[in-house]
């Protein structure tokens, strides 16, 4: 499967008003693609796009809400009104609940699974009749190592990740069926340093963290551009997420065993934060417009 060179590519990037997302965008505009940005923050994006035009880039933002279908379908009509075209999809919008399943209520496990996995699946439908117009492109979907491995204290994220993992496998396999040059990538990080643990919603007591050890969001948005111009079916970003995976194939019990010794103090940090502090579980929140999360003394900018 051949996919255009970056430099002659118009990319959408879901979720790019901070974190993952954002980095990602400043790569691909870096390397000449006509990058448009999605997000439910309108002054993120802004300040996106005024950076990448700063640097010399081409870049438009729509503001969408991916649990509203038309929404997410109105990012790719753009995409194709001003550039002409759609060649690659990046979804990386999500949302995050740290709460023992018993205290989740069921709009809070709603909102998560509508956000995580209906997002996705919305942008997929809305991606593929542009992609297939155009005659190739690039599917890119980031979930996270939960895809595969849960992590106690996340019930609601880790079904969405399995479901996304889930939805993708089908889809990647009819679209080899219709013989369509359009590849299906999955990136699924580790523990980031992003500010998603600064708006998720803890029922913990305290803020939570990403699991240790740690790495920079560059990572995962390298994986994500170099997915865009050389097609790959799944990617784990940090290798720790690779040292589980690996664990969670050889002995499934033997993980189990691990998480209930390590999988819940490891996700605490000493920092109090009450469960009624603002967070964007249903509205988006302003400050956290950035790249790295709180945890950038610890995080590693390097992966074996």
């Amino acid at each position: 499967m051949q996919l255009k060179p970056i430099n002659q590519q118009v990319v959408v990037l879901v979720g790019a008003s901070s974190g993952i997302g954002r980095n990602a965008a400043l790569q691909f505009a870096s390397r000449g693609a006509k990058v448009v940005v999605a997000a439910r923050s309108q002054p993120g994006l802004e300040s996106l796009v005024e950076e990448i035009r700063g640097l010399g880039g081409e870049a438009t933002a729509v503001v969408a809400d991916v649990t509203v279908f038309d929404q997410v379908k109105a990012i790719a009509d753009k995409a194709v009104e001003v550039y002409g075209r759609l060649d690659t999809w990046v979804h990386n919008a999500a949302i995050e609940i740290y709460a023992a399943f018993e205290v989740t209520t069921p709009e809070e496990f709603k909102r998560v699974i509508d956000v995580n996995l209906m997002g996705q699946v919305y942008g997929a439908m809305a991606a593929l009749p542009h992609l297939k117009r155009e005659g190739r492109g690039a599917l890119i979907h980031v979930t996270s190592v939960e895809a595969k491995r849960s992590l106690p204290l996340q019930t609601a994220y880790a079904a969405s990740k399995h479901g996304v993992d889930g939805f993708l496998e089908s889809l990647r396999v009819e679209l080899m069926h219709q013989k369509l040059p359009i590849s299906v990538t999955e990136i699924m990080p580790a523990g980031i340093n992003t500010p998603l643990f600064n708006k998720a919603r803890t029922k913990l007591g305290v803020k939570p963290q990403p699991t240790p050890p740690i790495y920079q969001p560059s990572l995962v948005a390298k994986a994500i551009v170099e997915a865009a111009e050389h097609p790959k079916r799944e990617v784990v970003v940090g290798d720790a997420g690779k040292i589980i995976l690996l664990a969670q194939r050889i002995s499934p019990g033997l993980v189990d065993a691990y998480m209930e010794r390590n999988g819940f103090d490891s996700q605490y940090t000493k920092e109090p934060k009450s469960e009624n502090a603002p967070d964007n579980l249903f509205d988006p929140i302003s400050d956290y417009d950035k790249i790295e999360g709180d945890f950038s003394d610890q995080a590693r900018s390097w992966s074996l």
